[in-house]
């Protein structure tokens, strides 16, 4: 028989002889990583239980996590219209340090709100070539300009797109999840592949295998994380460009979901400790989310209680040389004041 520190995901046992730095610093980073992958565990599927929730408690302050509210001006702010009601902005990168500003972009901005009663979240895409107006960073030097929304987080960072989205939507913001989408490769494959309905034939040429090329064929398939990531990155190929790729990261988002519900993470220790390492460099979160509190909140929820959808726009066009997504000021207001007074039966009318 095995014994029970060769099968135990959460803790490593270090050598005698080992010093005891070493030994301390290997404690901690299992800690991290713990933490991290179990907010996913309870961010996705709402699987955390009371007893892994207690743990978090003990050791929460050991997560990465960035200042994403100090520098957003509180005059600047919608005010908090539903006090129980969550509302998370949720920014995929493939950039793996969120203080690293040179030239970063956001590719998924996603605005996820947790109704009062935690029976169900909805999962909105705001397009990144989305055209409006981007605030005035704190540096004095960039910003108050019209650009495209996920010129915000190259602006100022996490601040000004929080400052940003919530100038657009009139939502508040809780807290911010920053997800190096990248990372997602390792998550999907640490969950032995995610099956995929692809909805037409086309080809990448972003693809991460040799020659950057990879042909999808239309129907389900069973997809390994590099053909999933190429699946949700590829755009340029289709007639309505970013539109189709967000139904596509819907897609791999919930896909994830799904089998991270259905896999059987917290019995399987192999496959719990691949996800935990693979989440660990994936996911990054803001000073004040407490990570205890949304495992206990979101523990009886589910894939099946999940709904994505996209912001409401008026299609493409040109401003200058730039090719942009203009947004439907008329119908958005309505929608996110929907939103915003935590209406779940008006903001799903609202989306049909």
């Amino acid at each position: 028989m095995a014994h029970p520190e060769q099968n135990d995901p959460i803790v490593e046992t270090a050598p005698a002889t080992e010093p005891v730095r070493h030994r301390a610093r290997r404690r901690r980073r299992t800690r991290r990583i713990l933490l991290i992958s179990a907010l996913v565990v309870a961010l996705l599927v709402g699987s955390a239980v009371v007893g892994i929730g207690l743990y978090l408690h003990s050791v929460e302050s050991g997560i990465d996590r960035v200042d994403a509210f100090t520098d957003v001006p509180t005059e600047s702010r919608p005010s908090k219209t539903v006090q129980d009601a969550t509302n998370l902005l949720v920014l995929g990168s493939d950039s793996r340090d969120p203080n690293d500003l040179s030239g970063s972009r956001t590719d998924t901005i996603i605005l996820a709100h947790l109704p009062k009663d935690r029976s169900s979240a909805q999962l909105i895409s705001i397009p990144r070539d989305t055209w409006l107006h981007i605030p005035l960073a704190k540096d004095g030097r960039h910003g108050n300009q019209d650009a495209k929304i996920n010129a915000a987080f190259a602006f100022g960072g996490v601040p000004l797109m929080v400052q940003t989205v919530e100038a657009f939507t009139g939502v508040r913001i809780d807290h911010v999840v920053l997800v190096d989408f990248a990372g997602f490769k390792d998550i999907i494959d640490a969950l032995g592949g995610v099956d995929i309905v692809v909805d037409q034939s086309f080809t990448s040429h972003t693809s991460l295998l040799p020659g950057h090329v990879r042909e999808f064929t239309k129907g389900k398939q069973h997809m390994d994380g590099a053909a999933a990531l190429d699946y949700a990155r590829e755009r340029k190929s289709f007639r309505d460009g970013d539109f189709t790729r967000i139904k596509h990261q819907q897609q791999m988002i919930k896909a994830v979901l799904d089998t991270a519900a259905s896999a059987g993470l917290l019995t399987n220790p192999p496959r719990l400790n691949a996800f935990i390492q693979a989440t660990a460099h994936a996911v990054t979160v803001d000073k004040t989310l407490s990570v205890f509190d949304m495992s206990m909140d979101l523990r009886h929820l589910r894939g099946g209680n999940l709904a994505f959808f996209t912001s409401p726009s008026k299609g493409t066009g040109s401003v200058g040389t730039e090719s942009v997504v203009f947004a439907d000021t008329d119908r958005a207001k309505i929608f996110y004041d929907a939103v915003r007074r935590d209406d779940v039966a008006a903001f799903l009318n609202l989306a049909k």
